[in-house]
């Protein structure tokens, strides 16, 4: 019955589709050029021989397999790698790498019809679905198809789990359609016992892998921040980018060389933002401007997706958003990776698995207040302690993952 319901809204999305791609064209968040592609009109074509798939919804998913994908591309056993994703800032990212047998699509609309459609023409071999990307009829006709199913990365919350709870008979009947899931944390190790998974190796989070970095810091922007003292405040949400603004009053007080470096989780908020700074009497400079950098800015704003790293490159202090917010936290990882130290508010329950490792090796602060926020940035700005031996821990654990998940692969391969 739950799959019945579920077909008849999805079959409703596909009827009004028309109307949200136009909406999300004018928003700039279709690619006008390639929307059709969640249509099943493709425009990458497949080899007739072995295709492994990988799907992630956006950035963070994509960034997370590329190391993956860079070893799998030396696999002379594979032919062709499709990525597919749904957001057009994922394919932008896609865009920056340079890889032969890999090509990216977006996923199609989820209906029984056109996921059958989609599966005739790509024929995976293998097909690899990251975090909890969990799409009922593409899962049901690849199970049909006997394709190998993998559910990589795995991450079920304690919200999402009460969902699927609800229709406790038909998530177990999707989740039993992953022929092997690797959990990356064990919360979600026990959310997948019972849902009667049977095949399950846990392992931690892929974004401990290091992916070799293809960004470095552009130089008029390491010109302007050379003489400055910075921090940055990455993944933020909406409540959280006026408590920085406070902050930054503070601080600029004790110097008038401060800069906060703000990087929304959703750059769609940015006029909002724009107009949240000029309510706060701040100068600030967006970075998709084609202009120089005013020496007086109050805030950097990074108004772009996948180019965090430059700030993570650059700076060594980050406080992650959606922590001071009941929203769950962010993953820390690629600015850990980048040898940043973390500050971190008290809602972190997505990733309380990776905050737990941090703290133990000294690399995250909690707090619990805007107050405790202004304090840990003064003692991280006066530290400048070296984080070189924590990054080679990070590293350590990164590359017994990727050696690990790559023989798995290989032995289903």
């Amino acid at each position: 019955m739950p799959l019945f319901i579920y077909r008849i809204l999805i079959n409703l999305v596909l009827i009004i589709s028309p109307f949200i791609i136009v909406f999300r064209l004018i928003k700039k968040k279709e690619n006008f050029y390639r929307f059709k592609e969640k249509f099943t009109f493709f425009s990458k074509k497949k080899f007739k021989k072995k295709l492994v798939w990988f799907h992630g919804a956006s950035v963070g998913e994509l960034l997370s397999v590329i190391p993956l994908i860079e070893k799998l591309e030396k696999n002379k056993n594979i032919d062709q790698i499709l990525v597919t994703t749904s957001t057009v800032s994922s394919s932008k990212v896609f865009g920056n790498f340079k890889f032969k047998k890999t090509v990216h699509q977006f996923f199609p609309i989820d209906t029984n019809f056109i996921s059958k459609k989609f599966l005739h023409y790509w024929r995976p071999s293998v097909a690899i679905f990251i975090d909890s990307e969990i799409w009922p009829n593409m899962l049901i006709n690849l199970k049909k198809n006997n394709v190998p199913t993998l559910l990589l990365n795995a991450r079920i919350t304690k919200k999402s789990f009460k969902r699927w709870k609800i229709f406790r008979n038909f998530s177990k009947s999707i989740f039993k359609c992953f022929d092997l899931t690797f959990p990356c944390n064990k919360e979600t190790e026990l959310y997948l016992k019972f849902f009667g998974v049977k095949n399950i190796k846990l392992i931690t989070n892929l974004k401990f892998i290091q992916k070799n970095s293809i960004i470095k810091v552009p130089l008029h922007i390491e010109n302007f921040f050379s003489d400055k003292l910075f921090w940055c405040a990455a993944s933020t949400h909406n409540g959280e980018e006026e408590t920085c603004f406070n902050l930054h009053k503070k601080l600029k007080k004790e110097n008038k060389k401060f800069v906060s470096i703000i990087i929304p989780r959703h750059i769609e908020r940015k006029d909002e933002l724009i107009e949240l700074m000029n309510k706060y009497e701040l100068k600030f400079h967006c970075h998709s401007w084609k202009k120089r950098i005013s020496n007086n800015i109050d805030i950097y704003l990074v108004d772009s997706y996948g180019e965090t790293e430059i700030f993570y490159k650059l700076n060594k202090i980050v406080f992650m958003g959606g922590s001071i917010v009941k929203h769950g936290g962010q993953n820390p990882l690629e600015a850990v990776r980048n040898a940043c130290k973390i500050i971190n508010g008290p809602y972190v329950e997505n990733f309380k698995d990776i905050y737990k490792l941090l703290e133990k090796f000294g690399i995250s602060q909690k707090i619990n207040s805007s107050s405790g926020l202004e304090k840990s940035i003064n003692q991280l700005l006066n530290k400048k302690k070296e984080t070189v031996k924590i990054n080679k821990k990070i590293k350590k654990i990164g590359t017994k993952l990727l050696k690990d998940i790559t023989k798995e692969l290989n032995k289903i391969i």
